[in-house]
């Protein structure tokens, strides 16, 4: 599913099938969830959740300043990721049974 819009606040972008592309930021208080994969082109500050029927999926974002996380049934919210991240491209993945949080950049 390609969203070539902003997703704002109070929205919720629900793809159960495949992945979702958003080109454009992801705002706070809105929510991104896919089946699949979630690529974001812009800025994620509210919430996106990947892999609700497909394992191995992953989170990309161009800017991490996101409220939560999750792949595979793994959350995390900002407060357990560091500040390391905040403000950088991000990859999230579920790896061995942990969520795993690495900078792209």
């Amino acid at each position: 599913l390609l969203v070539d819009r902003p997703v704002r606040s109070g929205q919720s972008i629900v793809f159960e099938d495949g992945d979702i592309i958003v080109v454009g930021p992801v705002s706070s208080g809105a929510e991104v969830i896919a089946g699949g994969s979630v690529h974001i082109y812009g800025s994620l500050r509210g919430r996106a959740i990947a892999g609700l029927k497909t394992t191995g999926s992953r989170i990309f974002c161009r800017r991490l300043g996101a409220e939560m996380v999750g792949v595979d049934a793994l959350y995390r919210t900002a407060e357990n990721w560091g500040p390391d991240l905040h403000g950088h491209a991000v990859q999230v993945r579920c790896d061995r049974g942990a969520l795993r949080l690495s900078a792209l950049d």
